[in-house]
């Protein structure tokens, strides 16, 4: 007697995965387009929010931005008077970026309506049910990070 096949292969659920991730990406891209802003400026303004002032590249870094993408996007930023690059008094060579007064009004009052648009794109998990998935999902991409892709 053969077991019925769940359907649980890595290919299953990389495929769930996926479209999963492209229909919250909707919701996200949606709710930040509504703000006024681009994707990388408000993951820019997002991270110097949450992270307080943050050198140039450690921002790229953390919004999946190159060198040469997260400079045009602090150089837009700054243009606009919702952020200032300082530099970094331990390391003259790092420049910080750090929100204006008016960048800082922005991205919290932009923020705020963001997470309420990912509230309800998530809302058909439970607390509960969304603590097993981030707990399950972080346990998922540190192994595949720790695999060597050709593997």
């Amino acid at each position: 007697m053969h077991k019925k096949d769940s359907g649980a292969h890595g290919v299953h659920l990389w495929l769930i995965l996926w479209r999963a991730y492209a229909a919250l990406q909707q919701h996200a891209l949606k709710s930040i387009e509504r703000l006024g802003l681009g994707y990388s400026d408000f993951g820019v303004l997002e991270v110097v929010l949450h992270k307080g002032p943050t050198p140039v590249n450690t921002i790229g870094a953390k919004v999946n931005l190159t060198t040469g993408s997260i400079s045009v996007a602090v150089d837009r930023l700054q243009e606009r008077g919702l952020v200032e690059r300082r530099p970094d008094p331990g390391d003259r060579r790092t420049r910080v970026v750090h929100l204006t007064a008016a960048g800082r009004k922005l991205i919290e009052r932009a923020f705020v309506c963001h997470a309420a648009a990912m509230e309800r794109a998530t809302s058909g998990l439970s607390e509960v049910e969304r603590e097993q998935a981030i707990g399950l999902l972080r346990k998922l991409g540190k192994t595949a990070a720790e695999l060597s892709p050709e593997a």
